[in-house]
Formats: structure tokens, C-alpha cells, sequence
């Protein structure tokens, strides 16, 4: 993203406005990202934040990769799983950056056997410490070949079995992609280059897209501006972080290039204790949530990283928190800021 450092919006800019009753149906979609527990000591804390999101009944929660598939496994362990020890609706993220056509053929096989009908369709990064790495010589170099490799894939099942056909007419392939609001730091790229690449992705067949994360509204909304103007129709679901854990933002800094704002970093540093900071930390994000609700955006896409107390208190403070048959954010205005958790977390 661009490396222009937006000040993020106060507390009060964009507090949710009185709004008319909606269906549930209209209700602004709620998301989860989660990844593969690293270690078996992580899988418990992973199924306590499970158990926990599945209580709001979110749309979906997706599933990370891992750089270079490296966690395929466990990745796909976790996504079997979900199907069929939850009621959660899981995406399943997937890479193509140094595989052949052939091994992510295979890969997606394996994931449409376990029954997983949503994919991320990712390009993903190559390895950073590897300075002489090459493509794969008979590989995917896109996003968008990837999102055309999976409809070939699924066209075909359907071709060799009318059941499988049926199927898929039952529960059609749903694919996703990455969307990035200033552009993709860590290539470089400019927010144009992503919206001609969005542009392909669509054409390739993708069916909505999720964005990196952001600090400010302008950001996402002038993506989607910029997309719809050259031609993008597919649903831009922004993707939020909890501003809770300044160390944590640091660490996302690090890894997208997409600069926490100081002025956010200041608010944090200056918490009376965990408690303050925490509570801080929901009141900017419920800002910036409302920021893009209030701007059209479809719902949001929360990053967890495995920890739900952070994720439930800033979906509870911006009236996203009563799931799929509700429409929370729709009641009466109220102070969006919640009460202080008993157990802070970033």
C-alpha cells in the first residue's frame, strides 16, 4: 500500500446513525479469518476462539494457507474439521506462487473430496529467503489463473458425474480474492495495478473479494470507488484488525508494508493500563467499521488471529454481534464504545 500514513478518524466521526429496521437478510455480513493451530499446544486456545464465533453465527471464517501452502495439512486438517464438527461455513484459503498446475490440481481435489465448496484464491508471496527464486516453469503467475483453474476443475467433475454435477448445483463453488485498498506493499504494486488486477480476477470468474487490512475509511472506499469506475461489480468485504495490541500492529506493519497511523500507535501508548488500551483499541475500530458500513460496504471480514475476545468486543460495540438471524446494528443508537473485558487482549 502507499506508504502515506492516514490519520484515523475519531471516536465520534462516524458513530452509527439511527437506522431503519432491516430484515435479517439485509443485515451487514460478519467474517472471521482463522489459521492452522502451529503447534498442538495452540490447538485448544484455537477451539475456544472457535466455539466462541460460532455462537454469532458468522457468514463464513476462512482459513490461511500458510506461504508456499506450507501448512496444506493442517490447513485442510482444520477446514475438514469445521465442515464437520461446527456449523460454521469455512473458505479455504489457497496459494499457486512456486507449484505446478498439476500439484494445485491435486490440491484442490483434495479439498472439493473433503466437501469444501469456498475457496481465497491467492497468488502469494515467494519465498523472502530465497533472493534467486524462480516461478514454477509449468505454473500459475496469477490470482486470476488460479480463480480459472478452479472453475476448470470444478466444470470438469461436473462433466465426468452427473451426481457431482447436481451437487454442485445444490452448493455451487464459491471463490474469492484478495483486494488490497492503497495497493500491494509488499510488491509495490499501486492501487490502480490492483484494481486492473481485481478487474481480471472478476473476469476469471471470482465471485467476491476481501481486502487487506487498513487504518482509515478513505482507504476502502476509494478502492471500491475506483473498482466500480472500472467496471469491478463483485461484493469488496474490508478486512479489519483489532486495534487493541500495538505490538501486534507493529508486527502487520512488518509483514503487508501497510503503516499503522502514529497517531493510533500515540492513542494506545497512552492507555491507563491494559484495560484503557483495550478499550481504546475497540473505540477506534468501531470508528473505522462504521466508517465503511456507513460508506456501503457489504460487511466486514474480522482478523482473529485465533483470539476472540478482541474480535467479539468490536463486533458487539459496532451492533454486529447478533449473527445471522439479526439485524443488531439496526436498533436503537447507543454508546458503541463496550464495557471493559474481564480479560484484555490484543
Amino acid at each position: 500500500m502507499s506508504a502515506a500514513t492516514v490519520e484515523p478518524r475519531t471516536p465520534a466521526a462516524h458513530a452509527a446513525p439511527a437506522l431503519r429496521p432491516l430484515a435479517s437478510v439485509d443485515r451487514p455480513t460478519v467474517s472471521f479469518e482463522l489459521f492452522p493451530p502451529r503447534n498442538p499446544h495452540a490447538a485448544p486456545r484455537l477451539w475456544e476462539t472457535i466455539r466462541a464465533i460460532e455462537d454469532v453465527r458468522p457468514d463464513f471464517v476462512s482459513v490461511t494457507y500458510g506461504a508456499s501452502g506450507k501448512t496444506r495439512e493442517t490447513s485442510r486438517t482444520l477446514v475438514t474439521q469445521l465442515l464437520r464438527e461446527t456449523t460454521l461455513n469455512p473458505i479455504a484459503h489457497l496459494t499457486c506462487v512456486g507449484t505446478s498446475r498439476a500439484e494445485v490440481t491435486a490440491i484442490v481435489e483434495e479439498f472439493l473430496d473433503e466437501g469444501v465448496r469456498s475457496f481465497l484464491a491467492l497468488r502469494g508471496d515467494p519465498p523472502a529467503d530465497q533472493p534467486d527464486w524462480q516461478p514454477h516453469p509449468d505454473g500459475l503467475n496469477t490470482a486470476g489463473e488460479l480463480v480459472e483453474l478452479l472453475r476448470e476443475i470444478e466444470s470438469q467433475r461436473c462433466i465426468a458425474s452427473p451426481s457431482q454435477a447436481v451437487r454442485a448445483r445444490v452448493r455451487p463453488l464459491s471463490i474469492s480474492v484478495a483486494a488490497f485498498p492503497r495497493g500491494n506493499a509488499a510488491t509495490g504494486g499501486t492501487r490502480a495495478q490492483d484494481v486492473a488486477s481485481l478487474l481480471a480476477k472478476q473476469e476469471a470468474g471470482a465471485d467476491f473479494a476481501i481486502t487487506q487490512v487498513f487504518f482509515d475509511a478513505d482507504a476502502y472506499l476509494g478502492l471500491v470507488a475506483e473498482a466500480r469506475e472500472a467496471g469491478v461489480v463483485i461484493p469488496i468485504i474490508p478486512g479489519i484488525i483489532p486495534t487493541t495490541d500495538p505490538a501486534r500492529l507493529l508486527r502487520v506493519q512488518e509483514l503487508t508494508g501497510v503503516p499503522v497511523p502514529r497517531t493510533l500507535l500515540d492513542l494506545l501508548g497512552n492507555a491507563d493500563g491494559e484495560a484503557d488500551q483495550h478499550r481504546r483499541g475497540i473505540r477506534a475500530g468501531i470508528d473505522l467499521i462504521n466508517g465503511v458500513l456507513d460508506g456501503g460496504a457489504p460487511g466486514v471480514h474480522v482478523y482473529t488471529f485465533n483470539k476472540h475476545h478482541a474480535a467479539l468486543d468490536l463486533l458487539e460495540g459496532a451492533q454486529l454481534h447478533g449473527g445471522a438471524g439479526t439485524s443488531s446494528r439496526a436498533a436503537a443508537a447507543t454508546d458503541p464504545a463496550p464495557a471493559a473485558p474481564t480479560t484484555p487482549e490484543g
